[in-house]
């Protein structure tokens, strides 16, 4: 029996009397990508930051690796998970390679350098994610596709089994949206790295589930999760009316022998009478 890396337990928040959610509980394993969706304002990043430690419960619990949040120091919780944000302000022309290696900040002291350990970590992880030719250049002049991949290589240079992503295809274009999912199937199926993703797009769950990746996708709506599956169980044309009050059709294509991708196009705005 697989045995979660994550679970929260009848998770609460709120920011003073407005509530963000209620009694959230779900359980994420190791190896697996765990797909949130719903529309603007429903919670999803403030429920990453609480599971990051940035933010508190009013209620419930948070488990990491069988380890209770609130007993975690940050030294600790950074062995543990690594975090790919939404948006990286680049406000100083550290070079990638410092970028990545900074990953490495909470394995050494206050007055100590990176080590030779450090440095050739760093290098596996440009490498790992394709981007090891930028390593010289400064942060501040790459693109946005490479900006991001720069952050999963910084995450991975962490070590951590567990990566969280706040929306990481949010300002990339077609190729460099696709080059990002295509790095999140393969780290988890060749280093059984467990992710924990925020998206506005649905159909990147059913990009996982395609590339044969164990994945969760669960439906974020009114305070609270309405449906949690896989994501050719609860991903379908209701449950998209239902969150985003909008007409939709999914969409059924076998490429070859082995191969069936599942589409969900949205078609109309339900106008309200």
């Amino acid at each position: 029996m697989l045995q979660p890396v994550i679970q929260v337990k009848k998770a609460s928040f709120s920011y003073g009397i407005k509530q963000v959610f209620s009694e959230v509980s779900f359980a994420v394993n190791q190896g697996e990508v765990f797909c949130i969706v719903g529309p603007n304002g429903c919670g999803k990043t403030t429920l990453l930051d609480c599971i990051l430690g940035l933010l508190r419960l009013k209620q419930g619990e948070i488990w990491i690796d069988q380890a209770n949040l609130s007993s975690l120091k940050p030294k600790q919780l950074a062995e543990k998970v690594a975090y790919v944000p939404q948006v990286h302000q680049r406000s100083f022309p550290y070079t990638v390679e410092e970028i990545v290696l900074m990953g490495r900040a909470h394995r050494t002291t206050l007055f100590s350098a990176p080590t030779a350990e450090d440095r050739e970590i760093t290098r596996q992880a440009l490498a790992q994610v394709g981007v090891e030719h930028l390593a010289n250049q400064p942060y501040t002049q790459i693109s946005g596709g490479q900006c991001q991949l720069v952050m999963i290589a910084r995450a991975l240079a962490q070590q951590a089994k567990i990566i969280i992503m706040d929306e990481p295809t949010a300002h990339l274009d077609f190729k460099n949206e696709l080059l990002l999912l295509e790095t999140v199937v393969d780290l988890v199926r060749k280093d059984k790295i467990t992710v924990v993703m925020a998206t506005h797009f649905p159909n990147h769950a059913y990009y996982f589930e395609t590339n044969h990746i164990p994945t969760t996708l669960a439906l974020m709506n009114n305070e609270a999760f309405e449906e949690i599956g896989r994501p050719h169980e609860v991903l379908n044309e209701i449950n998209i009316k239902n969150i985003y009050n909008i007409n939709s059709k999914v969409l059924n294509c076998q490429l070859d022998q082995t191969t069936h991708i599942r589409q969900i196009v949205p078609l109309s705005i339900i106008k309200e009478a």
